[in-house]
């Protein structure tokens, strides 16, 4: 047992000093920092809080007086009715004394139409403010025109008032699935990316020693069983050792938005009122998912000797990983799905797929319980097959690239056992 923490203690040292590990996580620092951060990065290196004028030439003076009232509240454009003529407008806008100049002329049928001039029209913001301006306009010359009450066509433009009422007494509310679509999808891309890092560092990891003969040496004082665990936990305590840097930085970051006033990413995800049994499920699926790719990975990185093969052996795992994947982002709409029900009792989609029929629906606790069962078999029975292939994988040779070589393996374990 020394031995195996040895091993497993080595790994996580190698890891963490690696370069790779201190890139990625510096970087996803940053990218944490620049997210939780985003409203007060946006407003240092912007002119939002510069008035952007923009320039009316109409005949109508009460075509004028409506729109400059209909932006009254937006603190960021305003209307200034031009007296010169177009050609001087334009100028004025290349010389940026206005953000930009708009022409409105009466139509064919009477209505009020626009011309919009701009140095750039790839910025939108502005142009689709006038844009709703004029509609609005249009829409108060028809309906004087029509001598229709104003009020009514106010009335039928009101958006309407729908609201989701669940008939079932331990239905989750219309609050409560949105607060768990974020805590869902965050949880998919977690363990998305964590296993495909993870599992080809697991991968690479044995691979590497394969290459430079250090097998040889380890098979004889340690069991290659005690090899295989040992880095996948050392690889474990990796990730945690990663996953704790984020979320420390993380509620770092959310902490000073909220000191300065911004919108906090708790608030855009829906993380301020989660159930705590989500969290809790959150972790169990994540923790198992990872020991279910991580065998698998460990088996497979075991077949090879080469670190060029080790991508094209990890394909199968990514394939399940991104079918699982694709599946769990289609559900998040359709929880309740037949085809969502069925694969989620797939071992190799359970963690994903499970998880988010527990937090977006009530299901009974014995599906649950039945998956984590159908999970945990998968684990052992695996992490038994993966122990056998690892113990004859890991004294295979030269160039290794073919699922196949299972048989091989299997044999070698035979004879070494």
């Amino acid at each position: 047992m020394n031995k195996f923490f040895i091993m497993m203690g080595q790994t996580y040292k190698n890891r963490v000093k690696s370069k790779s590990f201190l890139i990625t996580t510096i970087v996803t620092i940053a990218l944490i920092f620049v997210l939780t951060n985003i409203q007060s990065i946006i407003e240092t290196f912007s002119d939002v809080d510069e008035e952007k004028k923009v320039a009316v030439l109409t005949e109508h003076g009460d075509w004028y007086e409506f729109l400059a009232g209909s932006v009254e509240m937006n603190d960021q454009l305003a209307f200034e009715k031009y007296e010169g003529s177009l050609n001087d407008a334009k100028t004025k806008v290349e010389e940026e004394d206005y953000e930009s100049v708009v022409q409105v002329e009466q139509g064919a049928d009477g209505t009020p139409e626009g011309t919009y001039y701009a140095n750039q029209i790839a910025n939108t913001g502005s142009s689709e403010a006038v844009r709703q301006a004029l509609q609005q306009l249009k829409v108060q010359y028809v309906t004087e025109q029509a001598d229709v009450d104003p009020a009514v066509i106010q009335q039928m433009n009101a958006p309407i008032s729908l609201e989701l009422v669940a008939l079932e007494d331990s239905a989750k509310t219309a609050e409560e699935l949105e607060q768990t679509r974020g805590l869902v999808y965050v949880m998919l891309f977690f363990m998305y990316f964590s296993v495909i890092m993870y599992g080809q560092m697991i991968s690479t990891e044995v691979a590497t020693e394969k290459s430079s003969r250090v097998m040889e040496i380890l098979i004889s004082s340690v069991s290659p069983v005690s090899q295989m665990f040992a880095k996948i936990l050392g690889i474990a305590l990796l990730g945690l050792t990663q996953f704790g840097i984020f979320i420390l930085v993380g509620y770092i970051g959310i902490q000073q938005s909220k000191d300065i006033g911004d919108g906090s990413l708790l608030d855009f995800f829906g993380f301020t009122n989660i159930d705590p049994s989500t969290v809790v499920y959150a972790v169990v699926f994540f923790l198992l998912g990872y020991l279910l790719y991580a065998t698998l990975a460990a088996t497979l990185g075991s077949l090879v000797s080469r670190l060029e093969d080790a991508q094209q052996m990890m394909a199968p795992m990514m394939m399940l990983v991104v079918a699982g994947f694709m599946i769990a982002m289609f559900g998040l709409t359709v929880p309740d799905a037949a085809f969502i029900t069925v694969s989620s009792y797939f071992p190799f989609f359970t963690p994903l797929l499970m998880f988010l029929r527990v937090g977006m629906l009530d299901i009974p606790v014995w599906e649950v319980a039945l998956s984590l069962g159908i999970l945990v078999g998968s684990i052992a029975l695996l992490g038994w097959i993966g122990a056998r292939i690892y113990r004859g994988g890991v004294l295979m040779y030269g160039k290794s690239s073919s699922l196949k070589d299972l048989k091989t393996a299997l044999q070698l374990s035979k004879k070494e056992h």
